[in-house]
């Protein structure tokens, strides 16, 4: 049920898919291991993708790799004509991949918020929960990568 958000989790933190596999892998392993820690009445989510977060995090840091984020979000890409003209899927194609440059351009502390709010659908309380960050941290660094993409990436009316 969580595999998918869990990897891509994984993917924004470390930066490479394999990495990514084999710390979500871990993560589950981990948070198996923990589940009596796991406190009733809370939400499950982002205790998992707080385990994964930091798993995937401990692989970067121990790797000491500084790979340029390739976002995969082709699968989070949702559109709201059911049946889109060809003209539109190339253009949408294209403005999306303006868009996710522009997001790997952003300074990391700035992209991995925004990945997880508005690509891996995550709340405002869930990112701060799986980034470790106080909520107030959360929005100020949205505000920021937002102004920058505003700047950045033409808007379409």
């Amino acid at each position: 049920m969580y595999e998918g958000i869990a990897f891509r989790t994984a993917y924004v933190v470390a930066g490479s898919a394999t990495e990514a596999e084999e710390a979500a892998h871990d993560a589950f392993t981990k948070a198996y291991w923990a589940l009596g820690r796991f406190r009733p009445g809370k939400p499950f989510r982002p205790w998992l993708l707080t385990i994964v977060a930091n798993e995937a995090r401990n692989r970067r840091r121990s790797a000491g790799r500084g790979h340029a984020l390739a976002l995969r979000a082709a699968d989070e890409i949702r559109g709201s004509d059911p049946a889109p003209s060809a003209e539109a899927t190339v253009l949408g194609h294209e403005r999306n991949e303006v868009l996710l440059a522009a997001v790997n351009r952003l300074p990391e502390e700035q992209r991995v918020v925004v990945v997880c709010r508005f690509i891996l659908d995550l709340s405002e309380a869930e990112t701060a929960s799986v980034l470790g960050l106080r909520p107030g941290t959360v929005k100020s660094r949205l505000s920021r990568a937002l102004d920058r993409l505003r700047e950045e990436v033409p808007r379409d009316d």
